[in-house]
This record gives structure tokens, C-alpha cells and sequence, in this order.
């Protein structure tokens, strides 16, 4: 599956805050959302304070997606559980149908809806999509199957349907999470870290660090 766009569903016009994620792997630049101001001000705040710096890419799984932000990953031992740590917070959910989980997405991680039925994001972990291709058939059964789930009217805009159709994604993790921003530059390096070689845990066997930087 190749990258060929960098899609964005942003509406607001503004300026939009940019992050550049630097890993052992290489570097991404994020852009983040407006329309999720809670999530945006949060990553900010952590990337402003170095919280990210040093820490894991603790769960990565192949055509799905690369997680990070535990502090619990900084210097972590070799073969250690990791993805329960936080800054001690969550956010309240900002999950918007105009922002989806295609290719490069970066979105909150957050418990259960068992324990969390509010679906309020974890404070500091979050997810980038690397997700599989897409096809039209199977985009419309993940909105039937929406649908009939949420009792609500659930549909993709046309550019979201190309988007999906070009660059794939993770659909059907849409209007369960929140989506507050997306890679606009590294996607190459995305794959790679999705490529490596994992544990039962998903984490990575070679350790992969990100250190983070507020571009604008």
C-alpha cells in the first residue's frame, strides 16, 4: 500500500500546531486538529515539557498501528508489560465524524468501554494508523454495521470514501476514539517502525525511542 497524500479533514482554516516526532527510526512531522482543542493543548503541554522524550514505542502491530506515550516505557527492562501508564489524568472524549482513522492518523488511546464507557482518552498515550487497504464493499459494511450499533445516521463524506480507497486505514475503530491530528510527513518511517520484529506483547524487540519538538 503506497502513500501517495497526505489527507486532512481539518475545517478550520487556521493555523494548525505542528510536532516533528523524531524516532530511532527516523522522523515524522504531526499536524494537529483545532477542532479538538482538548487534545491539542494536552499534546502540546507534554511535548513542551519533554514528557515524551526517551520513551517506548510499547505496542506496534503490523497493518494496524505503532503506540506510544507510556512513562512507563522510559528505561523499561527488556521484555517488561507495558501500556498502563499515564500522567495520573484522561481527557474528556472529542470524537468527531468529520476526523477518520485513514493512514497516518494519530489518535487517543483510552481503556475500555467496559470501564470507560464515557470513552475519555488516556492523558498521555496515543496511536498512529498504519492500517490495510480499503476497499468501497468493505467500508460500506463497517457503516451498516456503525449504524446499526450506534442507532444513529453514520456515513463518509466522499473525500473520506477516497481517502480510505487510496490509502487505507483502520475504519473501523471510527467515532470510537478520538482522532486529533495526522502525519504529514514520515509516513515512510511509520511503516518501518510497524515493520519490526515484536513480542507476544506487541512490543517492539529492539527498543524504538521518540523524542518530541513544537515546530510552530
Amino acid at each position: 500500500m503506497l502513500m501517495t497524500t497526505a489527507w486532512s479533514f481539518a475545517n478550520d482554516d487556521g493555523d494548525r500546531k505542528r510536532v516533528r516526532i523524531e524516532t530511532s527510526m527516523g522522523t515524522m512531522v504531526v499536524e494537529l486538529y483545532n477542532e479538538t482543542p482538548q487534545h491539542r493543548d494536552n499534546f502540546l503541554k507534554l511535548v513542551e515539557e519533554g514528557f515524551y522524550n526517551d520513551l517506548l514505542w510499547h505496542r506496534v502491530i503490523s497493518g494496524f498501528m505503532a503506540q506510544g506515550g507510556d512513562p512507563n516505557s522510559k528505561d523499561a527492562e527488556a521484555g517488561a508489560r507495558l501500556g498502563n501508564g499515564g500522567p495520573g489524568y484522561t481527557i474528556e472524549a472529542e470524537i468527531d465524524p468529520a476526523f477518520v482513522h485513514t493512514k497516518g492518523a494519530l489518535a487517543a488511546a483510552r481503556q475500555g468501554d467496559q470501564v470507560n464507557p464515557q470513552r475519555r482518552s488516556s492523558g498521555s498515550q496515543f496511536y498512529i494508523v498504519q492500517g490495510r487497504d480499503i476497499t468501497p464493499q468493505s467500508l460500506q459494511n463497517i457503516v451498516q454495521s456503525k449504524r446499526n450499533s450506534m442507532l444513529q445516521p453514520f456515513s463518509y463524506t466522499p473525500e473520506q470514501i477516497a481517502a480510505y480507497s487510496e490509502i487505507g486505514g483502520t475504519p473501523h475503530l471510527d467515532m470510537q476514539y478520538t482522532v486529533f491530528g495526522q502525519v504529514t510527513e514520515g509516513m515512510d518511517v511509520l511503516d518501518a517502525i510497524c515493520a519490526a520484529e515484536v513480542d507476544r506483547s506487541s512490543r517492539p524487540l529492539a527498543d524504538i525511542t521518540m523524542r518530541m519538538e513544537i515546530l510552530n
